[in-house]
């Protein structure tokens, strides 16, 4: 077979879109082409890609035009996450890998040059993603990721140290890759409590009503006052998330790279600087990130030395 396809995920702002990998080869002159609103990080996978499959032992068609389309072609694609879909469409269109087995999964990993698999972030994105669209494929991530994304209920997934245990479980007879197990959730330590704070009556009972109705609140004084240790103390009002709350926190904490299972299941409390620009703020780049308000979500976003005209 000379052409192969694989699926995969993008991360699309707070989303992960479906992306399919598909990996045709042709007669003509050696070539490596990647195809798909491809960045300069997937245009990389290339040189990591060919050296993992020679240096795992596996062989690479260097005799061939190698084309690699990412769609759907309008998608923004980064990072180093389709080094895994790319390696696995080489050997199945290469008929190295069962074709058959490998339309199961979907999968991403960033390669090493000795073709050891690295976490990516956004593993809880693409796993929840996976439970929102249905179907009974299984996800397939490096370990480190793999634990992460197991934390969501409904989505099989498998985990893999190295690109030859892949290839090991993707052959006609392979026993199937190990099952993820999620990171444990310890119980979420104790945030910062009002009776840390003595007097300031007034101002407590505005946090009370604030975090009972879910209202915004707006505090004006000198410095020195204590405005900062009562925004502090304001998440820590708010009830306990629910699973599907803490899941959806974690996974935009995921998708910005900054996830810690430490953390499961409390309020988040985001603090920026008063100078962070508007795109620190609101989220974008390139590639775009998560920005301090989405990070707040379900938790308190405080806004320190905020400028306001009386």
């Amino acid at each position: 077979m000379s052409l192969a396809t694989v699926y995969s995920r993008a991360l699309d702002g707070l989303a992960a879109a479906p992306v399919t990998v598909e990996v045709h080869l042709a007669n003509g002159l050696p070539s490596f082409t990647v195809v798909g609103l491809a960045d300069t990080e997937v245009k990389e996978a290339r040189e990591r890609v060919r050296a993992a499959l020679q240096n795992s032992g596996l062989s690479f068609p260097a005799n061939k035009r190698i084309t690699v389309n990412l769609a759907p072609a309008d998608l923004p694609k980064e990072g180093g996450r389709f080094d895994l879909p790319m390696a696995l469409g080489l050997l199945a269109a290469n008929g190295q890998i069962d074709a058959v087995r490998l339309a199961r999964f979907e999968c991403a990993g960033e390669l090493s040059l000795a073709g050891e698999l690295r976490a990516v972030r956004g593993a809880l994105a693409m796993a929840l993603a996976m439970r929102q669209d249905g179907g009974d494929r299984e996800l397939l991530l490096p370990e480190d990721s793999a634990a992460e994304a197991a934390l969501v209920d409904g989505v099989m997934v498998r985990h893999a140290r190295h690109l030859l245990d892949v290839v090991a479980a993707l052959q006609p007879e392979g026993e199937a890759l190990p099952r993820a197990a999620a990171l444990p959730r310890e119980a979420a330590r104790g945030l910062p409590d009002l009776a840390d704070i003595k007097g300031q009556a007034g101002p407590k009972r505005a946090l009370e009503i604030a975090a009972a109705g879910g209202h915004s609140l707006l505090m004006v004084g000198p410095p020195g006052t204590g405005k900062s240790m009562l925004a502090q103390r304001l998440a820590g009002l708010l009830p306990a998330l629910d699973e599907e709350a803490a899941l959806e926190s974690a996974a935009v904490h995921s998708l910005a790279g900054q996830f810690d299972i430490e953390r499961w299941g409390q309020r988040p409390l985001r603090s920026p600087h008063h100078s962070a620009s508007s795109v620190a703020l609101v989220g974008g780049g390139s590639p775009p990130r998560p920005g301090e308000i989405s990070l707040a979500q379900h938790g308190v976003l405080f806004l320190d030395e905020l400028g306001v005209r009386c």
